[in-house]
C-alpha cells in the first residue's frame, strides 16, 4: 500500500514536469504577448488619465474649492463676529462704568439729603433741649427761691421758739433782722 501512494504522488510530479515543457506557461510572461500587453497597459492608462483628468479631478477641485471657500467665509464672519464681540464689550463697559458713576451720584445726593434731614433734626433736638433746660432752670430757680423763703420762715419760727424757751419775749421785727442779716452773708 504504500508503494502505492508513493507512485501515485510520483506520477503527479512527472505529469505537471511533462505539462510544463509541453506549454508555455503563464501567459502574462509569454514574450510572444508582450507587445499586444504594452498596447492594451497604453490604452488603459490613457483612458483612466482621460476620466480621471476631465470627471474626478474636477469634482474634487470643485470640492476643494468650496471648502476653501467656505472656511474663508467662516474666518471672515468669525472675525467679523470678534470685532462685534469687542464692540459689545466695549459698550458694556462703558455703560457698566456709567452706571457705577450714576449709582455714585445718586448716593452722594442721598447721603447730602440724609445729612441735610440729620442736620436739621440734630438742630430741632438742640432747640428742644435749650428750650427744655431754660424750663428745667427755671423751675430750679423757682424750687430755690421758695426753698429759700421756706428755710427762711422756719429759721424765723425757730428763733423765735429758741428765744421763749430762753425765757424772753420774742420781737418778731428783730428775729426777722437777725435773720435776714445772717441769710444775706
Amino acid at each position: 500500500m504504500a508503494t502505492e501512494t508513493h507512485d501515485a504522488g510520483q506520477a503527479a510530479v512527472d505529469m505537471a514536469h511533462g505539462a510544463a515543457e509541453s506549454g508555455p506557461g503563464m501567459p502574462q510572461l509569454d514574450f510572444a504577448t508582450f507587445p499586444n500587453q504594452i498596447f492594451w497597459l497604453v490604452v488603459t492608462l490613457v483612458v483612466i488619465y482621460l476620466i480621471l483628468s476631465r470627471v474626478a479631478l474636477p469634482r474634487i477641485g470643485g470640492i476643494l474649492a468650496e471648502r476653501a471657500g467656505t472656511i474663508t467665509n467662516d474666518l471672515a464672519a468669525a472675525e467679523d463676529l470678534k470685532a462685534r464681540a469687542a464692540e459689545a464689550e466695549e459698550a458694556y463697559n462703558k455703560a457698566l462704568a456709567e452706571a457705577r458713576s450714576e449709582a455714585q451720584r445718586i448716593s452722594a445726593e442721598a447721603r447730602a439729603e440724609i445729612q441735610a434731614d440729620l442736620d436739621l433734626a440734630i438742630e430741632k433736638a438742640d432747640a428742644d433741649i435749650a428750650a427744655k433746660t431754660a424750663e428745667s432752670e427755671k423751675a430750679i430757680a423757682a424750687i430755690r427761691a421758695s426753698a429759700l423763703e421756706s428755710i427762711e420762715a422756719v429759721a424765723k419760727d425757730t428763733a423765735a421758739e429758741i428765744v421763749t424757751a430762753l425765757g424772753f419775749k420774742a420781737n418778731a421785727a428783730a428775729v426777722t433782722g437777725a435773720i435776714t442779716e445772717r441769710m444775706k452773708g
